[in-house]
């Protein structure tokens, strides 16, 4: 306040509404986002082409693809975006009905608000319908059972109604089934699962009929070099994350070397940094080796002479996944690496996918 009057800091060209007027954009533009997917529901929804500004077209009626896409300004309305997104992260599907449904609540409550109706006693009155929702709802639910594979294969299909892999519905939902049941753990009568333990890797070329499911972890990568065995059995799994190579300096630093002898020994204790690095792995027992960095050619030689299948480069995530699948522990210094540190596979392999052009490693 200065002199009694308001200042009020806005952008540019920002319109500023109050009371009845402020209510009345708000519900206009949270039921414009509900109109934008509603026609997409039932037997004859509709498909949404949509145009980004680069000129790129997405074609879905799938609700959360939507609203993901449009570009959407107004507060009221990107609450809605968040009911959408809020039911995908907690259900998966869905997303179009809970939008639906909230346009709608809003309609009914703007027809309260006009015969002077306290918004407060309309929130408690949609308090109390949500609570009776859920009580009918548990009245009209039964429990499913884990093996019930027929009853979770209809609900994993009605689920990819709508989404891009809709015509694998035929296939798709007993291998989803068959996934979620393998990493499925009972924890004091309740079944829990870790949405992590399940990973979809995408390769660009095939169909939707070429996905099959693998009981194991996929590595999208190669052996460091081809001199490494391509199957290791009974495998003892190192993880490091510190690169297997010459480290660079951080500061600038100049070596004066007045003659090719002393150039010879400079080289010689790099080198045999790298192998005593390389043979603390050796003599620990690891016979895999999952590095987060690089791996210096000359390790790499060492390993392919000891039969060790290293893999270079490795993903955080991919690092991390290994882990918790193999028990390895991730290691930073190789100076107290023992036995202990290691996790186990039955097998570790490179596969060729010759439809793809890919090679992949794989554990079981």
């Amino acid at each position: 306040m200065i002199g009694g009057q308001p200042i009020l800091i806005l952008k540019e060209g920002t319109q500023r509404t109050r009371g009845k007027d402020a209510q009345s954009t708000n519900f206009m533009a949270s039921r414009a986002v509900a109109e934008a997917v509603r026609t997409t529901l039932g037997p004859k929804g509709m498909d949404k082409m949509l145009v980004e500004a680069m000129g790129d077209v997405v074609i879905t009626n799938d609700g959360a693809t939507i609203l993901k896409e449009m570009d959407i300004e107004h507060p009221a309305a990107k609450m809605m975006v968040e009911v959408a997104k809020t039911q995908d992260d907690e259900v998966g599907d869905g997303t179009t009905t809970a939008v639906v449904l909230a346009g709608e609540l809003l309609r009914k409550a703007e027809e309260l608000l006009e015969q002077d109706i306290h918004p407060t006693i309309i929130e408690k009155g949609y308090g109390l319908a949500a609570e009776k929702a859920v009580e009918i709802v548990n009245a009209l639910s039964r429990n499913v059972s884990i093996n019930d594979d027929e009853l979770l294969q209809k609900i994993a299909k009605t689920a990819l109604t709508g989404k891009g892999a809709e015509e694998g519905k035929d296939f798709l939902p007993g291998m989803v089934v068959k996934a979620v049941k393998h990493v499925a753990q009972e924890i004091e009568g309740k079944f829990i699962i870790d949405e992590d333990d399940v990973k979809i890797e995408k390769k660009v070329g095939g169909s939707i009929d070429d996905s099959e499911l693998i009981e194991g972890v996929v590595i999208d990568k190669e052996r460091a070099a081809k001199g490494m065995p391509k199957k290791v059995c009974d495998a003892k799994i190192l993880i490091y994350d510190q690169p297997l190579e010459l480290k660079k300096t951080k500061t600038d630093a100049k070596i004066k070397i007045k003659d090719p002898t002393q150039m010879q020994l400079f080289m010689e204790r790099d080198h045999e940094a790298l192998i005593e690095k390389a043979e603390k792995i050796r003599d620990c027992g690891a016979n895999v080796v999952f590095c987060q960095k690089g791996i210096d050619d000359l390790v790499q030689w060492h390993f392919a002479r000891n039969d060790i299948l290293a893999v270079e480069n490795v993903k955080r995530e991919d690092i991390e996944t290994i882990s918790k699948v193999t028990g390895a522990r991730i290691t930073s210094s190789l100076d107290d690496l023992n036995a202990a540190d290691l996790g186990y596979a039955g097998e570790v392999e490179e596969t060729t996918d010759i439809e793809a052009g890919c090679e992949t490693c794989g554990m079981d």
